[in-house]
């Protein structure tokens, strides 16, 4: 019998078994193990169901975006209960933290990407998805404006609109230039693939043209010249790359300029990475000290020219000039105009960026959601809840709340206002009733609403904001979509804290957010980790940390090899300079 035989055979014995979809065969050949899986549903015997109807039942959801946020919840979703379509221009989902290793080649482009069909493929269910940009967001009429991501002159670029029941919206935010001149046309931005590849490009460029004939010393040195704007991760871990880039492969390709290269970075604020602790922050500069990056602190970037930067000294009050060969600008993000525009729709004109709520739905939407870098948790305060709180507890109506009345409204207090949880740990308190003890420390029976008030009119004072990072958006996107596949189980049964405003309870936990850690790669095989616990981590160990988590937390085994594989060919063959 032939091995195609024996599974035609096989595959005709479990034909009529619905119940055994997987087939598993172990055999030896040649005296070599192979492993075959196999994997199909019968259709014999099942009974035929009307796709159209089944599709009526379904509510839509519209996700804009195929970042970390856009990316995790269609990861996470079950797409078998809800009509999925997710828009996004750029068709893959992208590893972020490991774009400054693209702009040098230390890891190539396609490894860090992975094709979103290829993500929604594996789910259940089916998640359509199309390649467009959104141009408008309609909440009044609940559908999107999308045009087609297409640059073929036959078509032209098509317009459509989707209408939803829910929408997401997961479209990250933009480079924030605050409006310098020049920042635009004479400046790199590094927040997407093609703007790492763009960085690639220029950095041999600037080499290639230094060692043209004829070029002055001084044309050189400014051809040489890179200038980094902003001390922030982005900017520091380019700022390393950079660096290890020059000194381990471009300096033996280009011996005659090696005197001549110069990496400066600005930063605006007194430190670089000054959301580390402190003691990343004084390694970083130390090291970048040692390695002859030029860290100029206290500067604000005043307008950027094609051949030279414009740089105002806080401390002096001096404006400077810099010559540069290339400016890669990392200072912050800002609001897409598609997000501005809907914001202006639902009254949130006068903020900075989009606000939800604590389960993410979008302040003014109920059916809208917003995740990621686009938007902005506002926790709210416990002293805009305080009368209802105190009401809620004092179940006697006395007038007066006891230590053990408020015992019994304390799980919810700390689930709606986590601030509450930041202040104890801040002042270095057990249990929440401690609050109710007078200003000398003693315990108190009983406390009236005004000195319930004034217990807790500190606890504000540490509600906290998220950063836009990858992890962030990532629990958020796992968050939404645990939420929607539970959606009617919670309605029925609410695992939420209590309505305080209100009755019942909330049909959900609200977000919270959980810190795994960050790092910060600083060159030369060494890296700097802050993890929980208030531990600090710096130096080589670290960076070998630093290649296992990020290996471990790409989208996909293909990834995880392509990755891996880079990091191995540049210990062995260095990186590939070529301009491609």
């Amino acid at each position: 019998m032939t091995i195609s035989s024996f599974f035609i055979r096989a595959s005709r014995a479990f034909h009529g078994y619905p119940f055994a979809p997987q087939l598993l065969l172990l055999s030896a050949i040649s005296g070599g193990g192979v492993v075959a899986y196999a994997e199909s549903q019968s259709d014999v015997g099942s009974r035929p169901i009307d796709s159209n109807q089944n599709e009526v039942k379904k509510k839509k959801v519209v996700v804009l975006g195929t970042g970390w946020a856009g990316t995790s919840f269609l990861k996470h979703v079950d797409a078998s209960h809800y009509d999925v379509q997710v828009v996004s221009p750029r068709n893959y989902f992208a590893f972020t933290p490991l774009l400054p290793s693209v702009t040098c080649g230390t890891v190539e482009a396609r490894s860090i990407v992975e094709p979103v069909r290829k993500i929604i493929k594996k789910r259940s269910g089916e998640i359509k998805y199309y390649e467009a940009e959104c141009i408008k967001i309609d909440a009044a009429n609940k559908n999107v404006h999308l045009r087609a991501n297409t640059d073929n002159p036959l078509i032209g670029t098509p317009e459509f609109s989707l209408e939803y029941d829910y929408l997401i919206v997961a479209i990250g935010a933009q480079v924030n230039t605050f409006n310098t001149p020049g920042v635009k046309e004479n400046c790199h931005f590094l927040k997407e693939v093609e703007d790492a590849q763009k960085i690639r490009t220029s950095v041999i460029d600037c080499f290639e043209t230094a060692v043209l004939p004829g070029l002055s010393e001084e044309e050189q040195r400014r051809n040489l010249h890179f200038v980094i704007v902003g001390g922030g991760p982005t900017g520091v871990e380019f700022a390393a790359e950079l660096h290890d880039y020059f000194q381990e492969d471009l300096v033996k390709l280009y011996p005659m300029v090696k005197d001549l290269v110069k990496i400066t970075l600005i930063q605006s604020g007194d430190h670089i990475l000054n959301m580390f602790d402190e003691r990343i922050s004084n390694f970083a500069e130390t090291k970048f000290q040692r390695d002859g990056i030029d860290v100029q602190t206290g500067c604000r970037v005043v307008s950027v020219s094609d051949k030279e930067i414009k740089v105002k000294v806080k401390s002096k009050g001096e404006v400077c000039s810099v010559p540069h060969g290339l400016v890669v600008w990392s200072t912050g993000v800002g609001t897409r105009p598609v997000v501005r525009d809907f914001m202006e729709q639902i009254g949130q004109a006068n903020r900075r960026v989009l606000v939800t709520d604590e389960w993410l739905r979008v302040k003014g939407c109920d059916d809208v959601y917003a995740i990621g870098d686009c938007a902005t948790i506002n926790q709210r305060k416990i002293m805009e809840d305080i009368v209802a709180i105190f009401a809620a507890a004092d179940t006697d109506n006395s007038g007066t709340l006891t230590v053990a009345e408020f015992q019994d409204v304390v799980d919810d207090i700390i689930i709606r206002y986590p601030q509450v949880e930041n202040y104890l740990k801040s002042k270095h308190l057990q249990d929440v009733t401690d609050l109710l003890k007078d200003s000398e420390g003693n315990d108190r029976k009983e406390v009236n609403i005004e000195e319930f008030k004034l217990a807790l009119s500190l606890v504000d004072s540490q509600r906290k904001s998220l950063p836009a990072t990858a992890q962030v958006a990532a629990q958020q996107g796992t968050y939404l979509s645990n939420c929607f596949n539970r959606r009617e189980q919670c309605e029925a049964i609410p695992e939420g804290p209590r309505r305080f405003r209100g009755s019942g309870q909330h049909h959900f936990l609200p977000f919270r957010y959980k810190h795994f850690g960050q790092f910060a790669p600083l060159g030369g095989e060494e890296a700097a980790a802050e993890l929980p616990g208030d531990w600090v981590s710096t130096g080589h160990s670290t960076q070998w940390l630093w290649y296992s988590v990020y290996a471990s937390k790409q989208v996909s085994w293909r990834t995880r090899v392509l990755v891996v594989s880079d990091w191995t060919r540049k210990f062995i063959f260095g990186r590939d300079s070529s301009r491609i």
